[in-house]
């Protein structure tokens, strides 16, 4: 898989994602790629301070992502 269709596997992950987190008044944005291995996002609105986004970011988006992107090690929320 190439650069360009593991974003493209990403964004889909992320737009599995987002109707969810759009719910509770909550966004997710794709930040950067690196070594076609670890994913940097960010969380965005009421997911920046709510108490479950660990969990979300585990059992949601970590798991979505990787269902897309097999090869992905890691997924990381930054502020």
């Amino acid at each position: 898989m190439n650069t360009e269709e593991l974003t493209l596997n990403i964004e889909k992950a992320l737009n599995e994602i987002r109707p969810f987190l759009n719910s509770d008044g909550g966004d997710i944005k794709l930040v950067s790629i690196e070594d076609e291995k670890h994913v940097k996002v960010r969380l965005e609105g009421a997911c920046t301070c709510c108490s479950l986004s660990m969990s979300t970011m585990r059992a949601g988006v970590e798991t979505t992502i990787k269902k897309y992107a097999p090869q992905i090690e890691t997924v990381i929320n930054i502020a």
